[in-house]
């Protein structure tokens, strides 16, 4: 499957936000909650409230990371 260029961003943006948000959400309930009981219904709680403002995030702020980097990346 091949994705235009236009769309790149905001692809890239909803999958780096919620892998993101799939893993830190799962630890951070694991740690503060235990693996036990209702983990799973926790967990998704945490992930649907925690991936919004993670997609904004990366949205908004990987653009001008990127940039930054690749302006103090030099070729080996």
């Amino acid at each position: 499957m091949k994705i235009r260029a236009r769309y790149a961003h905001l692809v890239f943006s909803f999958l780096m936000s919620s892998l993101m948000a799939f893993i830190m959400t799962a630890v951070v309930t694991a740690i503060n909650t235990g693996l036990a009981g209702d983990f799973v219904g926790r967990w998704a709680h945490a992930f649907l409230l925690a991936w919004m403002p993670a997609f904004a995030c990366v949205l908004v702020l990987a653009p001008p990371i990127r940039k930054w980097v690749n302006a103090r990346t030099v070729q080996d």
